[in-house]
């Protein structure tokens, strides 16, 4: 039922009106295409990034737009933030707003593609760090503001490797199992709420990272950012309400 829900959605230009949006990862790729998108369908869109000057770009990306709400700008650094620069993120966020009525976790890096042998451990704790740990993190300190929504959503990007282990890709594959499993455990844990927690696996896009992982690829038969954001989108919109622990493919 969910899967033919979301084959038939078509949104309407008001489909996420009145709705206040986190994005991680906005500055690039699926993450600045979706913010730009989702304040032209009528939300309040908070873009995260650690770039200010991109961040700004996209800023008057959206403001160009009359009809567009204001975006804030939330800078932070997966990297180098502390616990105390998460903590006053929420404090922000609460005082800024009545609520977050969605999170969508597109921020993430690549790392190295190199055998488990060659693989360098600091590398390897910056990729778990900024894929998977960090979007726990957000994720706990917005919280707070989440469950003050009365429908909420929170949507982490899945991948092709986030199933069954692929040769060569390391830290990458590894943090999207563990994504995965974040997603399972909190939509499980928030069974008898109106939390719906659900992942997306974009498939092949042309993005940065797309780029870097497969080098000598043919790009122009790769899909744009801006054409598999409908799953996106629906499971912000209240069409999917009660549709929660579900992982959907974007292509």
């Amino acid at each position: 039922m969910a899967n033919e829900k979301l084959k038939n959605y078509k949104y309407d230009k008001d489909a996420l009106k009145n709705k206040t949006i986190f994005i991680t990862g906005a500055t690039d790729g699926i993450g600045r295409v979706l913010a730009i998108q989702s304040a032209k369908l009528g939300a309040k869109v908070v873009i995260h990034g650690r770039n200010k000057k991109k961040l700004e770009v996209v800023y008057d990306e959206i403001i160009v737009d009359p009809k567009c709400r204001k975006p804030v700008i939330a800078m932070l650094d997966y990297e180098t933030a502390t616990s105390e620069t998460y903590s006053s993120l929420s404090e922000s966020i609460m005082n800024d707003f009545k609520c977050i009525d969605g999170l969508i976790h597109c921020a993430g890096i690549l790392g190295d593609r190199s055998s488990i042998e060659q693989y360098d451990p600091g590398l390897w704790q910056k990729v778990m760090h900024v894929n998977l740990t960090a979007p726990f993190v957000l994720t706990q300190a917005l919280m707070p503001s989440l469950k003050l929504s009365k429908h909420p959503s929170v949507i982490f990007t899945s991948s092709g490797v986030s199933q069954i282990g692929k040769a060569f890709w390391g830290a990458y594959c590894v943090s999207k199992f563990g994504t995965e499993a974040l997603s399972q455990i909190l939509a499980q844990e928030l069974t008898h709420t109106s939390f719906r927690v659900n992942c997306i696996n974009p498939g092949a896009v042309k993005t940065k990272m797309r780029l870097a992982a497969y080098p000598a690829e043919n790009r122009d038969k790769l899909k744009l950012p801006e054409e598999i954001l409908s799953p996106y989108i629906f499971l912000m919109d209240d069409e999917s309400l009660g549709i929660t622990n579900k992982c959907y493919d974007a292509q």
